[in-house]
Order: C-alpha cells, then structure tokens, then sequence
C-alpha cells in the first residue's frame, strides 16, 4: 500500500488505453445476444465470473456528490448482460447507520458504496474479515475492453490504496482532485489574480473582506474538508512528502515537528484574521457550499465531485474551477492533492458475492466511465472513459491542475488506514477554525490520538513506503 500516483499514468490514460490495444490480439467480437447494451461483447467476456442464472443482485450505494445516474446506468448495462439476474440498486445516506446491522447479522448488500461522512470505516471492516477479495474480479476479461482483463483497464495505481496484505479488498471508481474552488468569472470582474504564496492568499483575503464579502467558508459541520481540502496540501508544501509519510506511518511525535505546527499555523490564520464567513461553523456541506455559488464567500474547499453536487443551484456563468493550495513560495504553488476515491466493497458474507462483482465489472466498464464524464463531468480510473467527451470548465481545471503538478501530485493514507487519528484531525481542525484551541493544541491533540492508534495492537498497520 502506499504507492505514490503518477500523473501520466492516470492523465494519459487515452494514450495508453490505446497502445494497450494496439499490442494486444484482439480477440473475435459477436454481437451480444442481449438488447440494450450499447456495445459488443467478446463469448468469454459475457459471463466469466460464472455468475448462476436467477440469482439476484443488491447493491446499495451512498447517493452524494456524483448523484445516482451512473449507478442505474451500470444496473441497466448490468441488466442487459444477464436479464435472467434481477438486480435492485439503493441510494442512501449515512452508511454506516443504514448497514451496520446488516454487518452484524450476516446478510449484508451484495455490492456497496461506502462513501461519505457516515460510511463505515475500513479499516474495522478489513479488521474484521468482512470484504471479499476480489482477485477473481481483477483478472477477468473486461467488458467492453477486448484483449484485457479489469485490472489492465483501470489506471495504474488507482486501486493500490484499497489493496490490504496483498489482497484488493476495495475498488475505487472515481480521480478525485481536490483544491481551492473559486468563481473565476468573479476573478476577472474583480481583476483578482489567483495567489501562487500563502502570503499572497492573505492579501487577497484581506482585499476581499474590504469590499464586504468573505474570503473564505468550508463545509463547517464537517471540518474534514478542511483537513484534506487545506492542511495536509499545505503540510506537503511546507515538509514534502517525508512528512506526509511520518504522518501515515504514526512516526513518534509526527504531529508536532516544525513543518507541521507551520501548517497548523497557516490555516489558522484564515480563523485569526476572521477571513470566514459568519455562522460557517454550523453549516453542513451543502449549505455552505450554496453560500459559496451565492457570492457570500470567495473561496471553499473541495473535491471535483462538486460541480455535479451543486449542478441545480450554480448560477449560470458562474464558471468554477479549481486550483492548488498556495504554499510558501511560488514554487510550492503546482503541486497538488488527488487520489482514487468513492470506495466499493463487496462484502464477504453477501448472498450473492460474484453478482457483487459482476456489477463492479460493468460500473468501471469503459461505457460507463464515459457515462461518468458526460454526465456527472467526473472522472473514472478507466482507460478511454473520457474519449470524445466534451469536459466542463471546472473538471478541465482540475485536470489542468493535475497535469500541471507533474510529480507533486500526492496523496496521503492515514485517512483510509485509521479513523481514530482522522476523527481526532476533523475534530481538532473545527475547534482550530474556530478559534477554540491554538495551532499548539491542534498539534498536541492530534498527535495524541496517533499515539494512541499506533499502541493498540488490535489496529493493523500499515506503511506509506
């Protein structure tokens, strides 16, 4: 675990999808002899799981910022490939609540998505023996890839983070860039120039809260945004990836080094110098997200499942894009952080586990990545699924921004590793932004709750090499 991504694999992925397939023999295609799929596919890529003939399928799926549309998209493929499997597909909120029971007494969804701030944590389900390995799934001929199997079609990399002990225990069905959103049609209103330093971040905040709007709001009742959206891309720009790392591997006293109380210290100052907008600290996702498209904020962070979220409330020509997180110099400014995300899991003990991941083979087909690009302007881990999609101007930024960043493009993993020590930042980060506890206590609070991950034996380990 722990692989660093690299930009070329993930960006190129047009290129390399097709000099995969000009090296490969291709295999004869037939028509498929079901209706409805929008493409053909190979005799041993109908049913190579061995997925049994009336068997159903149930997935349920957290229903957040990439809506729901790409999901009952992949049922319907699903549906046309095997139309004697009945397959239902859930939307819910707050995973863990919904499904934790179901956990417990041994009959859980065939297939989940197990996203968002109430999904369960990972790190307790691969504790626990409860996902399934999906090593049958990886080297399966892909769907509407000829020549390759699923794992071959996806980004290198993509799924390294949902390996555990060698075993791929989660797949990761979208890129996500996260960063600073702005409103750049604001920008040239203004006659604003995006900041390249921290110092320029501060001038310009100072600047905006003249003209009476505030600078800056986040997701207050889930200071986590900040914590991803900020601090650790400020943390990398200030120490680099070595302190990323001793962040991931629980280094003693990690928390509390110089380079990471100068972070603590950066972000603090946006609450110090009362540069958020008002009331931010009660307001969930959504809500403050709004107050942003309504131009009481300039500035939030976020990830790019964002422009669909907000797609009914964005004003026209409002024109979002994003950018990376001003460092302390200039030459910080490229870097960036994005990783693999929206986590899917079939579980060990469902009723049917190779329907779970026969959908999966149909949810990252090339089909429906482009589905993904076109309709929800995100990105899915799949080579050629955004050939011939017209992108929007925020997802276009984002992927300017990735490309621009060239090797600092990061991610870090405590985040997936150990929700203790990610509770323990997301808390300390809403009491830091609102002027609670100082950058020391942030320090000292936080790395408390890593000393206390890494002395509890019952926590597996893991190391960001």
């Amino acid at each position: 675990m722990g692989t660093s991504i690299s930009r070329r694999k993930f960006l190129k992925s047009s290129a390399a999808f097709a000099a995969a397939a000009a090296g490969s023999q291709f295999l004869p295609w037939i028509a498929s002899a079901q209706e409805g799929l929008p493409f053909e596919v190979a005799p041993e890529a109908v049913n190579p799981l061995g997925l049994e003939p009336g068997t159903s399928v149930e997935g349920v799926f957290f229903e957040g910022g990439f809506g729901r549309s790409y999901i009952d998209n992949a049922a319907d493929i699903f549906r046309a490939l095997h139309p004697e499997n009945p397959i239902t597909v859930e939307g819910i909120q707050r995973v863990q609540e919904v499904l934790q029971p179901r956990f417990i007494a041994g009959n859980p969804p065939d297939v989940i998505d197990n996203s968002g701030a109430g999904n369960i944590p990972l790190d307790a389900l691969v504790a626990d023996d409860q996902l399934a390995d999906l090593t049958p799934l990886m080297n399966a001929p892909a769907l509407d890839s000829p020549g390759m199997t699923f794992a071959e079609t996806l980004f290198p990399g993509s799924q390294d983070v949902g390996v555990y002990d060698g075993r791929q225990l989660v797949l990761n069905i979208a890129f996500t860039v996260s960063g600073v959103w702005h409103s750049d049609t604001l920008f040239q209103e203004k006659g604003w120039t995006y900041p390249q330093t921290w110092d320029e971040m501060l001038a310009l905040c100072e600047t905006i809260k003249s003209e009476g709007i505030s600078p800056w709001t986040f997701q207050g009742r889930f200071p986590q945004y900040m914590v991803f959206g900020v601090l650790m891309p400020l943390v990398y720009k200030v120490g680099g990836i070595e302190t990323i790392k001793a962040l991931d591997n629980l280094e003693d006293g990690a928390w509390q080094t110089d380079e990471v109380l100068q972070a603590v210290t950066m972000i603090h100052q946006l609450a110090a110098n009362d540069y958020i907008l008002p009331g931010t600290e009660g307001l969930t996702h959504t809500e403050a997200q709004a107050e942003w498209l309504q131009g009481n904020a300039v500035f939030i962070p976020c990830g790019t499942w964002l422009e669909n979220e907000m797609r009914t409330l964005t004003p026209e020509g409002f024109n979002m894009v994003i950018k990376p997180v001003p460092g302390p110099t200039a030459e910080d400014y490229n870097s960036i952080l994005a990783w693999p995300g929206e986590p899917y899991i079939v579980p060990k003990n469902a009723a049917n586990v190779i329907g779970g991941m026969e959908f999966m083979r149909c949810m990252l087909s090339k089909a429906n990545a482009q589905f993904f690009a076109r309709e929800i302007s995100a990105i899915m881990p799949v080579f050629g699924g955004s050939e011939g999609i017209e992108l929007s101007s925020a997802l276009q930024s984002a992927l300017d921004a990735a490309e621009a960043a060239g090797d600092g493009l990061f991610n870090y993993f405590y985040k997936d590793w150990y929700t203790d020590l990610t509770n323990a930042a997301r808390d300390a980060m809403g009491e830091l932004l609102t002027n609670r506890i100082t950058p020391e206590q942030f320090a000292e609070r936080v790395q408390q709750a890593a000393d206390t991950v890494k002395a509890d034996n019952s926590i597996p380990k893991y190391t960001h090499s």
